[in-house]
């Protein structure tokens, strides 16, 4: 394992270097050399013998739900966790696919609703990545179905670039990042809904008649906010603006943070056109020459990847000089990035929490709970925890 210090200067270099093919370049990425330079994390263990945690929903009465990845549902309450049992026997459970992302209903105390985000099989036979609707007990012990919600995102039968996260928007609409499934053609093709930010009805899947496609005869089209997108895995609203902003694998280089824009192109094409039948991924993330008007990230990693995985923000004026800053975990990166943002979400500066820097592995999730703490999952596959960051 490299020293964080090691990992933060090939950072910097790499953002140095600028972002391949993107028009714009990213802020410098400064140290967070002791805890006074970020205002101090403590980083308290939640649970611990999880399995790849993919996501984190926060019940009203405190308790958390975890979905793993392998086809698992926890219930942590009280510091106790427990198996939710649910059939989950058609998830298909490949490479990067399985069970994901999850989001509570708005009206969970009512209903006890929630959706997940799950790669589905028939039999041996990969099918679609799917959203699906559930019902958890009033014990918390049990979880049945209630409904496909939508159907048909793409898959990939190795799992690769599944996605799949959902979040909900302040006026109800479910957002939902998707993943181009590693096919050349897919994320510029508005007839399917993989490599997209998708906006639709919580409640019945279908396209809201504010989307900006939503004159098409497809339904699918009607179903896209954004589109020319690799493989989002954090769909974050900024509280009190209703700005949307995603993070995004890149291949080997120019990992994204983008501003949703109604109706934007973001660059990514791997078929070149239509004109590579082979999926290229030595392209930019965001092809301006392609694109001219392709949306500019907001940050990029430049020419190395950490994997940036879910976000969201830090809220409430106990975070200090953090307050209101953009949290992005890492996969390959190991960490956790601050991106600190101006009013129109131009990133003005970055910070490493020394914190978090190779000491817990790989991060998954991220998301800001009831309370103002920030939960974060680990996905290294054995004893995976669910841990707490609050400011010191």
């Amino acid at each position: 394992m490299r020293k964080p210090g090691v990992v933060l200067l090939a950072v910097v270099a790499a953002v140095a270097a600028g972002c391949s093919g993107a028009a714009s370049s990213s802020p410098p990425l400064t140290s967070a050399p002791s805890s006074a330079s970020t205002g101090g994390f403590r980083v308290e263990t939640v649970a611990g013998g999880l399995e790849h945690g993919w996501d984190i929903g926060f019940l009203p009465d405190g308790s958390l739900l975890v979905p793993q990845r392998p086809g698992k549902l926890a219930l942590i309450r009280a510091g106790r966790t427990s198996d939710v049992r649910a059939d989950f026997s058609d998830v298909l459970v490949q490479g990067e696919g399985g069970l994901m992302g999850l989001v509570l209903a708005a009206d969970f105390a009512k209903s006890r609703e929630f959706t997940t985000c799950q790669t589905h099989q028939e039999g041996d036979r990969a099918v679609d990545v799917r959203l699906v609707t559930w019902r958890l007990a009033p014990d918390g012990a049990s979880a049945t179905k209630v409904r496909n919600l939508l159907t048909g995102l793409p898959v990939n039968p190795s799992g690769r670039h599944s996605g799949c996260r959902p979040t909900l928007a302040p006026d109800g609409a479910l957002l939902v990042g998707t993943g181009d499934t590693a096919r050349p053609t897919i994320a510029q093709d508005r007839h399917s809904l993989g490599g997209k930010v998708l906006r639709i009805n919580a409640k019945t899947g279908e396209p809201l008649p504010d989307n900006p496609f939503f004159s098409s005869a497809d339904p699918n089209e009607r179903r896209i906010y954004t589109y020319g997108h690799r493989n989002i895995q954090g769909v974050a609203v900024r509280p009190g603006t209703g700005q949307v902003l995603t993070s995004e694998h890149g291949p080997t280089f120019d990992d994204e943070v983008n501003l949703i824009r109604p109706g934007g192109n973001y660059g990514w094409d791997p078929s070149k056109g239509g004109t590579d039948s082979s999926y290229d991924e030595s392209v930019p993330m965001t092809d301006t020459k392609r694109f001219p008007d392709a949306v500019r990230p907001l940050w990029t990693s430049g020419n190395i990847t950490e994997a940036t995985s879910g976000d969201a923000f830090l809220t409430g004026p106990r975070w200090g000089p953090n307050e209101g800053a953009l949290a992005v975990v890492a996969l390959k990166g190991q960490k956790l990035l601050l991106l600190h943002l101006d009013a129109a979400a131009h990133v003005t500066h970055v910070t490493l929490p020394p914190e978090f820097n190779e000491h817990f592995g790989r991060l998954r999730a991220v998301r800001s709970g009831p309370d103002g703490s920030l939960y974060v999952t680990t996905s290294n596959g054995s004893d995976d925890k669910l841990l707490r960051v609050t400011p010191v």
